[in-house]
């Protein structure tokens, strides 16, 4: 990949460029950004999205390889969701692509939105008449189909790396309510005979009291393996989990499904398609998540386009999912050197050093990097604008871990220090 590369645009040298309204805007130099490889947080599981087939239909073979693969004009995701049907008859429509996923390096999960229909009932929950539980009698018998499902999955070449107890519990209308609760009573009592490791509680919007009682409680704490969230409309206020870190040592932090900002807009709308990297970046720096997996991979506000390539959205993913791979550990790093420009820094294997930078701004910004005690003599990068995607930019020579690149304006781009 290398090896194509060609010159890298630096300040000293870049011309400028165009802002919004396509007239001429001026580099601005900005503060430096500090990375610490030495001051490790997270370890990242990956990035990925959903494939639903009994609602959208399946990925084509094709679509797996840009979905999965680390190439020029790919994701690079390294996580797949899927469902966990009611039904086991529709199982084996998600294996295909499970099974490609998983031959390409990518951590499978899975998420149930309903039981089986004979062990829901009915009862009414505000104005709605029909609302739908699982039976309190039959929670054992639904841990034992959750392992099914797994079983099944397995016997065709797909080791489910997690299973979920429950899609969005506090967010049911369409599907199956969960009170906090009974959450609990099933963390409590029937998680621990799932044969894979159980994520809870999936919560809508990441909202903390559906999975406090499980991290306050000892018992369904030891049962959880992996916290998992979404985040529609969760303010960034709310990212951080002050009891997660206090209570979840061991165990994984996830986001296991969110569409950002809207799903009304062309996933090609520039530069609003920039707020999924700005997202990123809080889901990882401020929420400290390990995974962060979208909705459906495939869709007209997805990270794919339906004619399977990739999309502005999934440009500022791949940013992201291409180069900071699974077992990169995030580290310490400047996260806004100046307003409109986010920066977050991860490190792979020896001195491989990646930071992805988001500039929301409308002028390039010359941006100073400095890596604390890398050996590194060049730094290659990736850029995203309106006119570009996930563009090679090239190497440049890097002087005692520290080098100067243009952020052009409305653009996310990628550095990666070898």
């Amino acid at each position: 990949m290398l090896a194509s590369l060609g010159a890298l645009p630096v300040a000293a040298v870049a011309a400028p460029v165009l802002g919004a309204s396509g007239a001429r805007a001026a580099t601005r130099a900005a503060g430096e950004v500090v990375i610490d490889p030495s001051a490790e947080r997270q370890t990242i599981r990956g990035f990925g999205g959903m494939n639903h087939t009994p609602w959208i239909g399946d990925l084509t073979a094709a679509q797996r390889e840009t979905a999965f693969g680390t190439g020029e004009g790919q994701l690079g995701f390294s996580m797949l969701r899927m469902p966990v049907d009611e039904t086991s008859s529709n199982w084996a429509g998600e294996v295909a692509t499970a099974r490609r996923a998983q031959e390409l390096g990518a951590t499978v999960f899975a998420s149930p939105w309903n039981p089986p229909a004979h062990m829901v009932e009915t009862f009414v929950r505000g104005d709605q008449q029909d609302a739908r539980r699982l039976r309190h009698d039959m929670y054992g018998a639904y841990a034992q189909h959750l392992n099914d499902f797994t079983g099944f999955m397995r016997d065709n070449g797909v080791d489910l790396y997690a299973i979920s107890v429950q899609n969005e519990p506090d967010y049911a209308h369409d599907w199956t309510w969960w009170t906090p609760e009974e959450l609990l009573r099933f963390m409590r009592e029937h998680a621990g005979s799932i044969d894979t490791r159980v994520i809870a509680p999936e919560s809508f919007q990441y909202l903390k009291n559906i999975s406090d009682p499980i991290l306050n409680d000892s018992q369904a704490l030891a049962n959880m393996d992996i916290l998992g969230a979404h985040l529609y409309g969760t303010p960034y206020g709310d990212f951080p989990y002050p009891l997660f870190q206090q209570r979840g040592a061991g165990k994984e932090l996830w986001m296991t499904e969110v569409y950002h900002p809207n799903s009304s807009d062309s996933a090609d709308l520039w530069p609003h398609a920039l707020d999924v990297g700005e997202h990123i970046h809080h889901a990882m720096v401020d929420a400290d998540f390990q995974a962060y997996v979208w909705w459906y991979i495939r869709r007209s506000y997805g990270p794919m386009r339906e004619d399977g390539q990739i999309s502005k959205r999934g440009a500022n993913m791949a940013h992201f999912a291409r180069f900071v791979r699974p077992g990169h550990v995030r580290v310490e790093a400047t996260p806004s050197p100046e307003a409109d420009v986010f920066t977050s820094a991860y490190r792979g294997g020896g001195s491989r050093v990646v930071v992805v930078a988001v500039n929301k701004g409308g002028s390039a910004v010359s941006q100073p990097f400095s890596v604390v005690g890398s050996s590194a003599t060049t730094v290659s990068s990736w850029v995203t604008d309106a006119g570009r995607t996930v563009a090679a930019q090239g190497r440049e020579g890097v002087t005692g871990g520290s080098f100067t690149a243009e952020l052009p304006g409305q653009s996310v781009s990628t550095f990666v220090w070898e």
